[in-house]
């Protein structure tokens, strides 16, 4: 079975150490929840992943088996890793149409938009619209659904619940629990948002200032309100 695996991963901006050893597997089917503080390293995990050139980064991120640590940030798509950054980056003087179009790679079936359309909120309703047009919810969707055009084995989400609505935040979780069996892909989510990663992921990964703190089921975590409180500083609302 296909992994993204990452082994002793540390990174820095500058002279700023953001991330110590940590290591995290990631297969096909599943979902990885990251939760930390602001400021934790998540964000800052999946730009390692990416090779982001702001970035110092040391140790190993291999997906099948095949490192990418030397692989620039624009090919790591063709290497199978897709990247749904916080901001959401998509281009806002093109249509969504035009947005996905764009995003498509050759190896991806030729019913791929259909499927993107029919599992991701929101989507179908937009495409005439142009990016600078959309709501942030509206955006968030489809840049998951831009990422989805590649047909990556591997998505990796920051924060993608910030700043929208409990509605939206919802109908989000919904589709992206579907996403691994529907795209046979591995989802990678980093959050703040304890409930929506609890209810999502198959494991949970804790970082606290750069370090990896837990590891377990989310059900585990639940149950243990120390930890929540030592590391998160939420409780389950």
């Amino acid at each position: 079975m296909s992994e993204l695996k990452i082994t002793s991963l540390s990174a820095s901006y500058g002279l700023a150490v953001a991330l110590t050893d940590v290591s995290i597997t990631l297969r096909k089917g599943e979902t990885v929840g990251l939760l930390g503080r602001n400021g934790a390293g998540k964000t800052t995990l999946l730009k390692s992943i990416v090779n982001d050139p702001e970035i110092s980064a040391t140790g190993e991120v291999t997906v099948a088996g095949a490192s990418l640590r030397k692989t620039p940030t624009y090919k790591v798509a063709r290497r199978g890793v897709a990247w749904v950054p916080d901001n959401r980056r998509i281009f806002t003087s093109l249509s969504v149409a035009e947005n996905l179009d764009i995003a498509k790679s050759r190896k991806a079936p030729g019913d791929q938009l259909d499927k993107v359309l029919a599992n991701v909120p929101l989507v179908e309703k937009l495409l005439k619209r142009r990016g600078f047009e959309l709501s942030g919810g509206e955006q968030q969707a489809v840049t998951i659904a831009r990422a989805l055009m590649g047909d990556p084995d591997f998505l990796l989400l920051d924060e993608p619940t910030e700043g929208l609505a409990p509605l939206i935040v919802e109908q989000l979780r919904t589709s992206i629990s579907r996403l691994p069996s529907l795209f046979d892909l591995g989802v990678l989510v980093t959050e703040q948002n304890f409930r929506f990663v609890t209810e999502l992921a198959d494991r949970v990964h804790i970082l606290e200032t750069g370090q990896a703190v837990w590891a377990g089921a989310p059900d585990e975590l639940v149950a243990r309100p120390d930890l929540i409180n030592r590391h998160l500083s939420v409780g389950e609302k």
